[in-house]
This record gives structure tokens, sequence and C-alpha cells, in this order.
């Protein structure tokens, strides 16, 4: 096999009887150097891409695991990205997917994916300090991000990588990947006004996280604009459990003056606010109608009448994986940010 890092990794390799899978193995089947083989695993970026590529075919295929406690040693680093996530019942519903993006995007480097839950009732810091104390991974992805989020200040002031799944008051100091929750609560409203309806209520996210004010001030905004009444559904919020958003919905729709437009921020909220109204003997497209926001397609099959807007989980997860490991290797750049806008042919109604 040359040594110039362009041929091809052979059809079958073979190690010798007794041989271990390390990078003395991979350098003599590449025919290249053990430092060359060690920087390539690492992705240093004066490697080139096919090279990479050949090189951690070859560890695929032998089986080749890297010691990674020898690594943190002669590095510093651990190879681990974690994802420290909400066990919240209704932040489920899309969690699988974001996870599943996130390890694809991360599927040939050398990092490694480790999820890091904590609970409703804990405080979201302490997996954070956690894990900036111990070292226990290079860089975390974040959700469910606050205006003013103490965890975004923390991992700044400890210059700790990190990227955030939505955005803060603050974003332009860090690297975040977020749907437009503004654009959402504008077109949902424009939609039901589209469709004759004049009072809209909103089961919204947890009113501290930066998602649901962009939800609420663009719907508020619109509905203005369009001389429409707009209501944000008291006594519960898109992450309680469900009978949490039973006993909201009931009071709301026995008042006279109840809506005819309703909007969901998720999958969850929009199934239990329609099965809620309908054991009432509401009728969806008749009494009223409602627009949802969903990570997977479900919804539509659900109703075929919701009107759904598609939320792109994978692009999401994508861009997080390659937006941490940016801020890694490369802390004094530019962090990475992504707004994902809907438009009008968001809705999806056929």
């Amino acid at each position: 096999m040359s040594k110039s890092g362009t041929s091809e990794t052979p059809e079958k390799i073979t190690l010798a009887p007794g041989e271990r899978p390390t990078l003395k193995t991979i350098a003599r089947l590449s025919g290249l150097a053990v430092p060359t083989v060690s920087r390539a695993l690492a992705d240093a970026p004066d490697i080139r891409k096919d090279t990479k590529a050949r090189i951690r075919e070859i560890a695929n295929q032998i089986g080749y695991r890297p010691n990674r406690a020898g690594v943190r040693l002669r590095t510093g680093r651990t190879n681990v990205i974690s994802i420290v996530m909400s066990t919240e019942h209704d932040m489920m519903n899309h969690t699988a997917r974001l996870i599943s993006s996130v390890a694809s995007a991360l599927r040939g480097t050398p990092y490694h994916m480790i999820i890091t839950p904590y609970f409703p009732d804990e405080d979201p810091m302490v997996p954070i300090r956690y894990i900036v104390e111990t070292g226990s991974a290079d860089g975390l992805i974040i959700n469910q991000i606050e205006p003013n989020d103490p965890r975004v200040d923390y991992l700044i002031e400890h210059k700790f990588p990190f990227v955030t799944h939505g955005r803060t008051g603050d974003c332009a100091r860090h690297a975040y990947f977020d749907y437009d929750n503004t654009s959402y609560g504008e077109l949902a409203v424009k939609a039901l006004a589209g469709r004759g309806r004049k009072n809209i209520a909103m089961l919204a996210p947890p009113k501290n996280q930066t998602y649901a004010q962009s939800m609420i001030d663009g719907a508020t905004r619109t509905a203005a604009e369009y001389g429409v009444q707009f209501s944000v559904i008291e006594g519960a919020n898109a992450h309680n459990d469900n009978p949490v958003i039973e006993q909201a919905m009931i009071p709301v729709f026995e008042n006279d003056d109840r809506p005819d437009g309703l909007i969901a921020p998720s999958i969850g909220g929009c199934v239990t606010m329609i099965s809620t109204v309908e054991k009432m003997g509401f009728v969806l497209e008749q009494d009223f109608d409602m627009v949802a926001k969903e990570a997977i397609t479900f919804l539509r099959r659900f109703r075929s009448g919701i009107l759904v807007v598609e939320e792109d989980i994978d692009q999401a997860g994508n861009f997080l994986a390659r937006a941490l490991m940016h801020r890694i290797s490369a802390p004094t750049e530019p962090p990475m940010q992504e707004l994902d806008r809907p438009d009008d042919t968001a809705f999806r109604v056929d």
C-alpha cells in the first residue's frame, strides 16, 4: 500500500496471529507512521480528509478502540460529548430523533456521545457543574434555554465548549441552533385567521424559556395585525403531563367566549388538547381549528384536519454536533450559529 495517503483500503484486512488492534497495527496496514495515524484518528486539521477516511476505515475493520484513559493523559481530552437533557415527558417526543441525528453527525469522528439526564425537580446546574468539574466530557449540548440562562453564563465563564438548542437573550456570544418560534407564532395565527377564526388560544411552552416567549410574541403581534383575539391558556404548559393540560382546557371551553382556534407547540400538547375538547362534544374543523408543530410525522395520522408545520430535528442535531466539534477544536473562532425559519409553505395540509 502506498504511503501517499491516496491509495484505497484493501477489501480484506488480516491481523497476524495474536496481533492486537493498536495504532502500530493501523500504521503497518496503512503504510503510515504511528504519529500520523494518531493525528488522523484525532481529526487533526493538517491531515488530508481522504487519509483520515482511510485510517478510520482500517480502524473499524480491525476493531480498534482507543484507550480513553491514555487519550486523556496524552491530550487532556476525553473524546466524549454529552447531551444534557431533561426527562420531562413531552420533551421525549423528539428526543430520540435528536439523539440519533447528533450520533450520525459524530459517526466517523473521534467523539463518543453520552446522555446526561436531569429531572424536572432538579437544579439544571447540577449536571453542568459535575461535567465541568470532573472533566468527564469535552463539550456539552444543552436545551430548554432561558433568556438569561445561568448554565450559559457558567460555561462561558469556565471557557468550556458548548452549544445550545435554542437561544439566550444575548445569543451572539455562544454557538446555537434554533427554530424560529417567533415566525411559528406568526404563521399559526395567520393560518387560523385565514380560516375565519376570531378567538385563538395557545398552549405555550414554559414561559421562562426563550422559545415560549418568542412564540407568544409572534402570535400576539400577528393577532393584533389581523384583528383577532389571542390568549395563552393558563394553568398548564406544553411540558405538563396530560391530566394537567386537560384540567386547564376544560374551563376554557366551558366558557361562552371559548376559542375557535388553537395552537400547540408539540405533538403531546396537541393530542391532549384535541382529545379533551372532543370529549366535550366539539368537532375539529367545525367548532375549532388546530395548528401544531411536530418533529416526527404523526399528527396528520391522528387527525387529518390539523394544520401541521414540521420542525427538522435531523437538521438541528447535525448542526449542533458540528458546531460543538468546532468549539472544541477552534475555541477562538466565531461560534457557529443557525436559525431555522419556517415560511408559509411550512404547513402541511394534504
